[in-house]
C-alpha cells in the first residue's frame, strides 16, 4: 500500500474559514487497515505457494523435450540369469552390477568385454537386491520393500555396514559425486544426504501434465538423472534441478532383437552404465535376464513424433505388488 501524503490547504479554505472548518475526509481506522495488510499478505504468500507447488507441471509444458533412439556400437556377453537391478562402470572395462530374485541377489565384479563374474557376494535370501552406486570407494545398495541399505568395499565386496534411507522403498540409486539420486519405484526423484541418507530433495518428475510413474534404475550422465521406467523399453532424461523432463531414449529395438533370435525368457530394459572418460563417454545398457550388454549410441529422433506415442509407449499406471 502506497503512504499517503499530506497537502497543503487550498487558498479558498484559507481565506473562507468555515471551508477550513469542516471535517477532514474520513480515513480508515488502524486496526482495519492492519487487517486489510495482513489479508493482502496472505493473499500473496498463497499465490506464490500455488506457483511452487504446481512449476514442476509448468516446467513440463514449457521446457522443449528431445526425442531419441539408439543405435548399437558394439555387443558384450551378460549373464543371462542375471536379474539386473543396478549397474555402473568403475574404469578399466568393469561394471559393477546388481541382482535380485530372492535366493538369487546379489553384488558382483564383471569383466566388460567377457561378461565373467570376477568376484561376487551372495546376499540372505530373505533379501531382494535393487539399485546400486559407487561413491568415495565404497558401493551402496538399497533393497525391494525395505528401507535398509548394504555398504561394499569396492576391492573385495566385504560387506562395511549398513544405512537407513527415507525413500518408501529401494529402487535405484546413482551419485554425482556429492548427492545421492534414488528412486522407490513411483515418480520421486529423491536426493539423499550421502552422510546421513536423509531425503534433502524430492520431486515429482511429469511429462505433460503426466506423473512418469515406476521410475527405476538411475545413473547420472553429463548433468542429468537418466531412469529406467519399469515394464517399458524407456530411458526418461530428468534434470536433477527441478525434476523436470528433458527427453526420453526409445530403445525397443534392442528387446526385438534379442526375442527375433529367440530370447523369450527376457525381461524388462533395466541397466545403465555411464563411461565418464572424456575421450570415449561410453553408455551402456542392459536388462533383466538379457544374454547381452550394449554399448550405445543416442541420436535424435528425425521424424515428428506423433502426439500420444510417447505416452503410449513410456507411461504406466503405479506398478502393485498386488
Amino acid at each position: 500500500m502506497g503512504t499517503r501524503s499530506l497537502k497543503k490547504r487550498p487558498r479558498e479554505m484559507q481565506e473562507n474559514p468555515s471551508m477550513a472548518a469542516a471535517p477532514p475526509p474520513r480515513r480508515k481506522p488502524r486496526a482495519l487497515t492492519a487487517v486489510s495488510i495482513l489479508l493482502s499478505a496472505s493473499l500473496v504468500v498463497s499465490v506464490i505457494a500455488l506457483l511452487i507447488i504446481s512449476s514442476n507441471k509448468l516446467r513440463a509444458f514449457q521446457r522443449g523435450v528431445s526425442y531419441e533412439m539408439v543405435t548399437v556400437v558394439n555387443e558384450f556377453p551378460h549373464d543371462p540369469e542375471a536379474f539386473t537391478q543396478g549397474l555402473l562402470y568403475a574404469g578399466n572395462d568393469t561394471l559393477f552390477e546388481s541382482t535380485g530374485i530372492y535366493g538369487k541377489s546379489s553384488v558382483r565384479k564383471v569383466a566388460l568385454r567377457t561378461g565373467k563374474v570376477e568376484d561376487l557376494q551372495k546376499m540372505d535370501d530373505s533379501l531382494f537386491g535393487e539399485g546400486l552406486t559407487l561413491l568415495n570407494n565404497r558401493l551402496l545398495q538399497v533393497t525391494w520393500l525395505q528401507k535398509t541399505g548394504f555398504i561394499y568395499d569396492q576391492k573385495n565386496l566385504s560387506k562395511l555396514g549398513t544405512f537407513n534411507h527415507e525413500m518408501n522403498d529401494g529402487w535405484g540409486l546413482a551419485t554425482d559425486g556429492k548427492v545421492l539420486f534414488g528412486s522407490d519405484g513411483s515418480s520421486t526423484l529423491y536426493q539423499l544426504d550421502p552422510q546421513t541418507f536423509k531425503a534433502v530433495s524430492k520431486q515429482v518428475v511429469y511429462y505433460k501434465g503426466h506423473q512418469v510413474h515406476n521410475l527405476n534404475e538411475l545413473e547420472y550422465i553429463n548433468g542429468e538423472v537418466w531412469a529406467n521406467v519399469y515394464l517399458t523399453d524407456c530411458i526418461v532424461r530428468i534434470s536433477p534441478n527441478d525434476g523436470g523432463v528433458l527427453g526420453w531414449i526409445l530403445l525397443q529395438n534392442l528387446r526385438k532383437e534379442l526375442i527375433e533370435a529367440g530370447n523369450n525368457a527376457i525381461d524388462v530394459l533395466n541397466g545403465i552404465a555411464w563411461d565418464s572418460e572424456r575421450e570415449r563417454e561410453r553408455i551402456f545398457v542392459t536388462g533383466k535376464l538379457w544374454p547381452k550388454l550394449y554399448e550405445i549410441k543416442v541420436s535424435p529422433i528425425k521424424k515428428p513424433i506423433e502426439e500420444g506415442v510417447v505416452e503410449q509407449l513410456c507411461l504406466r499406471r503405479p506398478f502393485s505388488f498386488t
